[in-house]
């Protein structure tokens, strides 16, 4: 899965990796180490301009809060829960398969976390001595630092309860589209494992090779079955992990910090 990751890059390094041809410099986003479900993301999307004439589609950097409330939902409430959306399922399911045919976007990242419950733990909490086991946080991203561009969704919804020039009657969202994760071995691990990212967690956010993004962004292909083949996941060994401080399991602590790699597991946390 995908419940909390890091974007670190500005508007300005994302413009260029992405191509982008439009953002907003009111729309910036403070670097966010962070990021969890509910705050506002960067997402790259293609489409036309509101009111140009022009109405080609265009490359844009938009903020999008993550959480995906259906355009037929009759309250946002359950945006909160519908941050990932499997890719095995995500053209059938009705909360997201009209955004799969038809809003699919680049959500960019430095890499996510991951939470690895450690053998001693997992051995307390099978004898039924500690209820609620510790917890070892990972970081994944991509072995040659290059950007984590996840394959995601995005949705609008309108609020009936508020007039058409509210600035809050329309809500635009996003879900992180997840698939099964590697069972290869990292390019880079920890010394003490884990080896693959499926020691971690069986599912990892889907991750786009830079020759798959024009594809997924045009809004023009709509076949759900070729769609589908830009869900398979990328070649192997291009990952790598390491553990990072417990400070990330807070949403509250945010900074740099947060990213910097452990010389191995904290203590109790064992992997």
């Amino acid at each position: 899965m995908c419940g909390r990751y890091a974007a670190s890059r500005g508007p300005e390094d994302l413009a260029g990796i992405f191509e982008v041809e439009k953002w907003e410099p009111e729309e910036s986003l403070e670097p966010d180490y962070n990021v969890a479900p509910t705050k506002e993301v960067y997402a790259v999307l293609d489409r036309p301009v509101k009111d140009a004439a022009d109405k080609r589609p265009v490359r844009q950097l938009r903020r999008l809060k993550w959480g995906l409330v259906p355009s037929w939902a009759k309250t946002p409430e359950g945006g909160a829960r519908m941050i990932n959306a499997r890719a095995e399922t995500v053209h059938e399911k009705p909360s997201y398969r009209r955004a799969f045919a038809a809003r699919r976007c680049i959500l960019p990242a430095d890499g996510y976390y991951e939470w690895v419950t450690g053998v001693q733990e997992r051995d307390l909490e099978v004898e039924g001595k500690k209820k609620r086991p510790r917890k070892q946080p990972y970081f994944v991203l991509p072995a040659d630092g290059s950007v984590f561009a996840m394959a995601g969704l995005y949705e609008f919804w309108r609020d009936r309860t508020l007039p058409d020039d509210h600035p809050q009657a329309w809500w635009a969202t996003c879900s992180v589209i997840t698939t099964e994760a590697e069972t290869s071995p990292l390019a880079v691990a920890p010394a003490d494992g884990p080896y693959a990212l499926a020691d971690i967690h069986p599912r990892m956010p889907l991750m786009l090779t830079p020759d798959r993004w024009d594809d997924w962004l045009d809004p023009a292909r709509t076949d759900v079955d070729a769609l589908r083949t830009l869900l398979e996941p990328p070649a192997e060994g291009l990952m790598r992990a390491y553990p990072v401080s417990t400070a990330v399991s807070n949403v509250r602590n945010n900074g740099a910090e947060l990213l910097k790699e452990l010389e191995g597991p904290e203590e109790g946390t064992l992997f």
